[in-house]
């Protein structure tokens, strides 16, 4: 019975070990899958995406009629219609002087930052020039990254005008805040529908509300008459047998007024732009009181990965309209993608050194402790297998810190399983069941006791804003779970059976 159990925990670990290191591999399609997920990996050791934001150095053309106001037209208008209107053309530069200043670099940076963070982008590195306003992002390279760098400059003006005036009814001061919302109606099967929940402030519901009712679509009746003449004609005859017979016709003329009612609809609409850019052109179906704009993204649908571009794109949208103008227009000037310069050579090298230690430690273990020391050994390599399958599902982050948190681990329970095994030798009778209890009590408190401090400093990292500080706190916090944890479900009941009469 003994052997049996030893053998059951053996087989698990056997199981958990190759699951670890060889992965399950599925038949997809035309070729083998592996099912294990794999690590996800720090720009230090993954490589990072480096984009560097320029100030735009370049100039519009704006035109201006007769009182200095700014003349919005997308028709290109000769010197000769410009001259007959009045109007008068200005090269303005994108940025002006008075806007090129450390204040304004400092806040773009920070605004980039905020779009990045709403996006969910939780690891990255931003950098301002104070002298040149040049920022430069460091962002991880994923499948989402493109995406984030295609938003990256955008000043955010939000604009909603009049479609025939062009005249502003409203503009990013208005807004409180911009999310995202999904859902789908329970009355139809045409799947779950995005939206871009904006969300105006007080002044800006009052104007939501006149421009909603205000621009609607209305049928107008319009009224027509229309004069008709009808002529009638009455005709006697009288006729005698001897006298000649007579016709006589009399003619009336009547007049009727006809009246036709004929209806037509006019529509009022807005346009709403974003840095320009038209997004719609549309007119309200009834008043908005509660302030709160709702446009749906896309269309309704059922399938997963349209849902997600849906979701990817008005989440991008509201991250630049939620965090505000950028005070200076950026050109993006370079986009590359950089190679960590620790390859996955030199981390199969530090793989294999910690391996032929951790040896070189099992061997001495079998030497001094005998049969203890190999199920010890056994028992280990489950709890790095375990560690490591642990890592990939928990989205740890794992940087050249957190590999050193997991040497520091591995570490940490070899000093631990040895104290076990020492006290289990040095007692009255290693072989009885209640020495070797009282032996993996006493190392337990003694252990984790003068551990407190350092799981202390442990739970602080996990929670640092620097991802490499906080990689390293994760990975030894699961570390330091694993080791009281499993030793207690795995090594420990080895040894209690082994000691079993």
């Amino acid at each position: 019975m003994k052997k049996i159990k030893i053998i059951t925990i053996i087989v698990l670990v056997i199981l958990i070990t190759m699951v670890s290191f060889f992965g399950v591999y599925v038949h997809v399609q035309n070729r083998m899958e592996n099912k294990v997920r794999d690590y996800d990996l720090d720009m230090d050791l993954q490589g990072a995406r480096y984009v560097r934001l320029a100030v735009n150095k370049e100039s519009k053309d704006v035109i201006k009629d007769a009182d200095g106001n700014e003349v919005d037209t997308d028709e290109e208008m000769t010197d000769e219609q410009l001259a007959e209107n009045g109007y008068t053309k200005e090269s303005v530069p994108n940025n002006t002087e008075d806007s090129l200043t450390v204040e304004n670099y400092e806040k773009s940076k920070e605004i980039i930052e905020e779009r990045l963070k709403a996006q969910g982008v939780d690891e990255y590195e931003i950098s301002v020039n104070s002298e040149t306003g040049d920022i430069l992002v460091q962002l991880p390279e994923n499948d989402s990254t493109d995406n984030f760098v295609s938003n990256i400059n955008t000043v955010g003006k939000f604009e909603i005008i009049d479609a025939d005036t062009k005249e502003v009814l409203m503009d990013n001061g208005d807004i409180k805040l911009v999310n995202v919302m999904y859902g789908s109606s329970s009355s139809t099967s045409s799947g779950t529908t995005v939206y871009l929940n904006i969300e105006f402030n007080k002044q800006g519901k009052e104007k939501l509300a006149n421009i909603s009712k205000t621009y609607v679509e209305s049928d107008n009746t319009t009224n027509t008459t229309a004069d008709t003449n009808t002529a009638t004609e009455n005709t006697s005859n009288e006729a005698s047998d001897e006298t000649e017979t007579t016709d006589n016709t009399d003619t009336t003329t009547n007049e009727t007024n006809t009246t036709t009612e004929s209806t037509e609809t006019t529509k009022k609409e807005i346009t709403m732009k974003i840095d320009d850019e038209e997004i719609m052109t549309t007119s309200f179906d009834e008043p908005i009181e509660n302030g709160k704009l709702q446009l749906s993204i896309g269309s309704a649908t059922t399938d997963a990965d349209s849902l997600q571009d849906y979701i990817t794109q008005a989440t991008a949208m509201a991250s630049v309209l939620d965090s505000g103008n950028l005070p200076i227009q950026y050109d993006i000037e370079s986009n590359e993608y950089i190679l960590s310069d620790i390859t996955n050579t030199e981390i199969e090298y530090i793989a294999l050194a910690v391996g032929i230690v951790l040896l070189i430690g099992f061997i001495v273990w079998v030497i001094r402790y005998k049969v203890n020391g190999f199920l010890s050994a056994i028992a280990f390599v489950g709890l790095i297998s375990l560690y490591l399958l642990v890592i990939r599902y928990t989205n740890v982050s794992v940087s050249i810190q957190g590999i050193v948190g997991i040497i520091v681990t591995i570490l940490l329970n070899y000093i631990f399983i040895n104290k076990i095994l020492s006290k289990i030798k040095h007692s009255e009778d290693s072989k009885k069941l209640e020495n070797v209890k009282e032996a993996i009590k006493e190392s337990y408190k003694e252990f984790f006791i003068r551990l407190i401090p350092i799981c202390i400093s442990i739970i602080a990292f996990c929670f640092a804003s620097w991802t490499t500080i906080s990689s390293f706190g994760m990975v030894m916090f699961w570390g330091v779970a694993l080791i009281a944890l499993y030793n207690y479900l795995i090594t420990a009941t080895m040894l209690k059976v082994k000691a079993e009469k």
